[in-house]
């Protein structure tokens, strides 16, 4: 796999290095991460981002080590700090060096003596090792490592009254205790060789998150600095040099041996994937971040995005194909499948999902739908006789109460109408994927009869036609099924085409507010009209498996959204032209909250733009190059952002400079399915 390399000129100012972000996780929910110049920009970075209740809980345990080299009579501080008060600490200058591969490393350099640093996770634990190889120059050099400890929400910062530890030093490990945590934890950091020397300033201050601070939100952070540990090296000396930092009970203090036991894991599942692509290799490590263990489940789940998302099931169940099923992960695919199909109520699966003493919600009208898709992907991945074993007794029965319960109708006005198609939605509710409210302001609301949703229940009866003929025992079910699925086809083409767009409408019956008289503005009436906003959610209508347009239909369907829609990196929310958009993604949360779904480009919507594209232009040479144009961004983008990632979005205008989550479950999972299965898939 290709090593993604960043020297001096892409950090040629302190501002210039924060711009680009790593993370690497421990499959249990917790993570580091920090800019390419290890300048800390985000509330969320950190070297050791602990997961207390996999995968959620996750607290800030160590901060960051700063490092010291101290040759021939003069000081040179390696970390990169953005202080209050337009304070830089500037040790990039003596960054050679940022290297992602497997894992993220440092390389430094100065008068001739090379520090390397690698940051690995014993992968399933807790701890984090930090790694240093040194080859010193031709001078004694003295090295002081400072460690930057904290426990604190993930989300917040720290003052220095929030950091109280007990700190108890024994041999080789500095054990600390929070005094005032919740929860009773003990952090243990381990130095291989070296003397610790207590500090006469025990705390790191006045921290400034630049990422905090673009976004409105509080940008100070504070850590707790007792020891430092020194270390000399003779001239020309080479050392390694192991620092692990733990909540664990047990761990492993040689961090080498951690870092390559995790290389070799990451190795391992790109070889089991086997796609020997660079682009595609690359996204196989990225998937891996998302899947991790949930402790209340005792099965495997899928993050919907870092730093800061849990797993939901709407962004399981549109990412699980790339990160699970691309990657030849079967057997993680029917535990989450497994593990959904367990708390699926009313005919929902959960949105958010429960963690213990919790219960889940379920404001999704999609998710249930998807889950047929996954169910019909992994089939059709897997194959084998067991497979189909596995879905006819773990998952079919769940199948049958999802279609009774949309037919029969269930919460948040989700509903079979007398013309087949599915109803969603209704009042403050948020059950499409454009989920966003501001108190009482629903931005995007579709309350109605939303596009996608029904050609996800057409693709969800055609899946439960082909399942019944298959399970049951009689040929009535499947006969169901299918004449339901056509009655369908015949709604969905009779409403949803918008002929003078040549395209489809978003909502039909949609059922919006409207004021009774101008002059009491709080007396509204409901009204239904019929959306003809472009957004891009017609573009599974042409993309699902099982479809109900006419060709000539579905590529005006891929024109339009190519013409309105379609930005590099992803396609736009809201087309460009509509008096509506929103191109910048940026600000307060408000701010960001109105622009939303409201032109910000989306990644992962491209994935269903790529199949639609490969399906109605055609498998030829010219049509495939283009399928690659459109695409390639993309792997631009892995050396941008959170380099090796896919971010959730995307401003709306040009340059389309990446936002919200630097690393996102379902922009991974539909660029790597879209891209193996649509692209290399059909040049073989």
């Amino acid at each position: 796999m290709k090593a993604k390399q960043f020297g001096k000129g892409y950090y040629k100012t302190f501002r210039a290095g924060i711009e680009r972000e790593w993370v690497t996780t421990n499959g249990v929910g917790g993570y580091a991460g920090s800019s390419i110049i290890g300048a800390h920009t985000r509330k969320h970075h950190g070297l050791l981002i602990a997961s207390l209740h996999a995968p959620t809980e996750r607290y800030l345990v160590l901060s960051k080590m700063n490092e010291t080299i101290k040759a021939n009579g003069k000081e040179y501080k390696l970390a990169a700090t953005q202080r209050k008060g337009g304070i830089y600490e500037e040790g990039q200058k003596f960054l050679q060096r940022f290297i992602y591969d497997e894992l993220p490393q440092f390389v430094y350099e100065i008068g001739g003596t090379f520090v390397t640093k690698t940051i690995s996770f014993e992968y399933g634990k807790n701890t984090i090792a930090v790694g240093y190889e040194i080859m010193n120059g031709m001078h004694e050099t003295e090295m002081d490592f400072v460690p930057l400890f904290n426990f604190r929400d993930h989300n917040n910062g720290s003052k220095t009254d929030d950091l109280v530890f007990d700190t108890k030093l024994e041999g080789k490990i500095l054990c600390l205790r929070p005094k005032n945590a919740e929860k009773k934890v003990n952090i243990r950091f381990y130095a291989s060789e070296g003397v610790y020397t207590e500090r006469e300033e025990i705390y790191d201050t006045d921290m400034e998150l630049q990422t905090e601070i673009d976004t409105g939100m509080s940008s100070e952070d504070n850590n707790f600095t007792p020891y430092e540990i020194k270390i000399v090296c003779k001239p020309y000396e080479t050392k390694k040099l192991s620092f692990i930092c733990t909540i664990e009970e047990d761990f492993c203090k040689d961090a080498f041996a951690t870092i390559e036991a995790n290389r070799k894991r990451i190795r391992n599942l790109v070889d089991k994937a086997g796609w020997k692509d660079d682009f595609a290799d690359a996204l196989v490590q990225a998937a891996d971040q998302f899947i991790v263990d949930r402790q209340s489940t005792g099965f495997k789940t899928i993050l919907a995005g870092l730093p800061w998302f849990t797993d939901w099931g709407r962004d399981t169940m549109i990412a699980l194909q790339g990160l699970t099923l691309s990657t030849k992960r079967f057997e993680d695919a029917r535990g989450i499948l497994k593990t959904f199909a367990r708390y699926v109520q009313h005919g929902l699966v959960p949105n958010m999902f429960p963690d213990e003493g919790l219960d889940p919600l379920y404001n999704t009208v999609d998710a249930s739908l998807w889950y047929f898709y996954s169910v019909y992907k992994y089939l059709e991945y897997t194959k084998t006789e067991k497979d189909y074993a596995f879905i006819e007794k773990e998952i079919y029965p769940t199948l049958k109460v999802i279609v009774k319960s949309y037919k029969e109708g269930t919460d948040f006005s989700i509903y079979m109408d007398e013309d087949g198609l599915i109803h969603a939605g209704g009042g403050l509710d948020q059950v499409t994927w454009m989920d966003v409210r501001v108190g009482e302001w629903v931005v995007t609301p579709r309350h109605g009869k939303p596009v996608e949703i029904n050609a996800l229940w057409y693709n969800a009866l055609k899946v439960m036609e082909e399942l019944a003929g298959k399970f049951e025992k009689t040929k009535e079910p499947a006969k169901e099924y299918g004449e339901l699925a056509e009655k369908v086809k015949e709604s969905f083409n009779k409403r949803f085409w918008n002929a003078e767009e040549g395209c489809l409408y978003d909502v039909v019956d949609e059922e919006v507010m409207k004021d009774k008289n101008s002059s009491e503005k709080d007396n509204k009436v409901p009204s239904v009209q019929d959306n003809a906003q472009i957004r891009p959610n017609q573009i599974w209508a042409v993309s699902l498996p099982f479809t109900m347009l006419s060709g000539e239909k579905e590529k005006q369907v891929v024109d339009t959204v190519m013409t309105h829609l379609y930005a590099s990196y992803g396609l736009r929310s809201l087309s460009f032209e509509d008096e509506a958009y929103k191109g910048i993604y940026f600000g307060e949360l408000h701010d960001r909250d109105a622009a939303y779904h409201q032109g910000t480009v989306w990644a992962f919507p491209l994935g269903g733009f790529i199949s639609a594209y490969v399906k109605v232009y055609g498998k030829t040479k010219e049509g495939m190059a283009h399928a690659r144009k459109l695409i390639a961004p993309l792997e631009d983008h892995l050396m941008d952002g959170c380099i090796g990632s896919i971010a959730e979005i995307f401003d709306g205008d040009e340059p389309h400079i990446s936002r919200g989550c630097y690393a996102q479950a379902w922009s991974v999972g539909e660029v790597l399915r879209a891209y193996t299965e649509d692209i290399l898939g059909n040049e073989k």
